[in-house]
């Protein structure tokens, strides 16, 4: 059942417009339909097919802007690197201890850093961690020796992407809270890592289609030349 308000929302929505980033940007605070500070999220439709390997597009970028959330680190690693975790702000630090709460169920994080010498340790958790992209992968910097560093990034406002079986890439650009030229700017900052990976092998129109919406509230369509230009 739609609400009254999701009603006012969507008669706000032109569909069959195409606005630019500014606009949508605008728009999508003057939509939201929540109580709470709700997620903005841009999705893009890529002309890649995610089946090959070299297509499979995925990466990391550091919004200018952060998300507006702070992230729940894991640091899986060997005691000697215990202590320079925990400085850096990491919220769980340790190895076994955390091995059994994750084979148990547990995935209360956000994110997991682990370093190489552990990863033998950590293989076995694919089955849990896979499906919810929480696996520790070199491509995205959640495998590395620099913990400090790695967690920096993560606190920062650092998010990992990865396009979904239908060439579609979904993320954070933050949250209602944040004004229309922040959530513009991180938006800009997210599709300029995706051009930047463009494989030489895809075809046609790279950049398809871009939406954004807030939680609850209908999505916005975004004029891809916003980014291309």
């Amino acid at each position: 059942m739609i609400t009254k308000k999701r009603k006012v929302a969507n008669a706000k929505v032109d569909k069959d417009k195409v606005y630019s980033l500014k606009e949508a940007s605008a728009l999508v605070k003057e939509i939201n339909i929540t109580k709470f500070d709700s997620s903005v999220d841009i999705h893009v439709r890529l002309g890649v097919d995610p089946k090959k390997a070299d297509q499979a597009i995925r990466g990391t970028v550091t919004l200018p802007h952060g998300t507006g959330k702070t992230k729940r680190v894991l640091v899986l690693c060997t005691p000697d690197k215990e202590a320079e975790a925990t400085a850096a702000g990491a919220d769980f630090v340790g190895l076994d201890e955390f091995i059994t709460k994750i084979e148990g169920g547990w995935t209360d994080i956000d994110v997991i850093v682990a370093t190489p010498a552990v990863m033998p340790k950590i293989g076995k958790l694919g089955k849990v961690l896979g499906p919810r992209n929480l696996m520790p992968n070199p491509k995205t910097g959640t495998v590395t020796n620099d913990v400090a560093g790695a967690i920096n990034d993560l606190k920062g406002g650092k998010i990992a992407f990865k396009v979904d079986k239908v060439g579609i890439i979904h993320a954070s650009i933050g949250r209602v809270s944040f004004s229309a030229d922040k959530l513009a700017e991180n938006s800009a900052e997210l599709v300029s890592a995706l051009i930047k990976l463009k494989p030489p092998t895809a075809k046609g129109t790279y950049l398809r289609g871009v939406s954004m919406a807030s939680t609850m509230s209908p999505g916005i369509a975004v004029d891809t030349k916003s980014f291309v230009n």
